[in-house]
């Protein structure tokens, strides 16, 4: 499995500054993931940035007080020299359609596509791929949302749901309420394998109750088969 985190995104940007047109006015995100490669690029090059929505509509977003200069602070109208960008490139299916909707709106600029992560070194829909990252393949930003989820082991405590606290994790009483209540962490959106955890089986009608409440699917649910606590410890 190839394996990136929103960190190794950055790092992939930083390298490949020198790969980019110099003369950028704009940087454009294909949305959703491709938002966050925008926002990295801009904040690393000190340019304007917005989503693809947004710039087809003529809308920039606006910049914060620091590191202010001038070419921040045109309009949409202005904008000559264009990047769009998003996350990755597979089949290319959001990118082909991120050039078909460019092209209809009939936007008079020099476009260049760029993905950050792309399954070979060029592809037919991008002009810049930054990072070859082969299949198999999942990204810290949209994981619980990657197919292979089936075939994954995922914690429950501090994944799923925010960890007890001291006083909750009483084995008793406050524990339960726990189970019952626990707030919600990352939210799947794909079955996960095996959901494998320290709880113990005593509490798997709660645990239970709990994911079905909260819409996480999954084949099983591996717990700890021992007595209390205690023999946990």
């Amino acid at each position: 499995m190839h394996y990136r985190s929103i960190s190794d995104m950055n790092d992939a940007i930083v390298r490949n500054l020198h790969r980019l047109p110099r003369d950028i006015d704009l940087v454009v995100g294909v949305p959703r993931s491709g938002i966050l490669a925008a926002t990295l690029l801009s904040l690393t090059a000190n340019i304007p940035m917005t989503d693809l929505d947004s710039f087809l509509a003529g809308k920039i977003y606006t910049s914060g007080v620091t590191k202010r200069r001038a070419a921040l602070d045109r309009q949409a109208t202005d904008m000559r020299k264009v990047l769009v960008i998003d996350d990755s490139v597979s089949g290319g299916a959001a990118m082909r359609e991120a050039r078909s909707r460019v092209e209809a709106a009939g936007i008079e600029a020099d476009f260049t596509f760029a993905a950050v992560f792309g399954l070979l070194p060029q592809h037919e829909e991008t002009d810049i791929v930054l990072e070859v990252v082969p299949h198999p393949r999942m990204f810290q930003w949209n994981f619980m949302h990657h197919k292979f989820l089936a075939q994954c082991c995922v914690d429950i405590d501090g994944v799923l749901c925010l960890d007890p606290t001291e006083a909750e994790n009483d084995d008793g009483p406050a524990y339960e309420k726990f189970l019952g209540e626990a707030l919600p962490l990352f939210g799947p959106t794909r079955k996960i394998g095996w959901l494998v955890t320290s709880r113990l089986e005593k509490y798997r009608s709660l645990t239970e109750a709990w994911l079905a409440k909260h819409g996480i699917e999954y084949d099983q649910l591996i717990m700890l088969d021992l007595p209390s606590k205690a023999e946990r410890q």
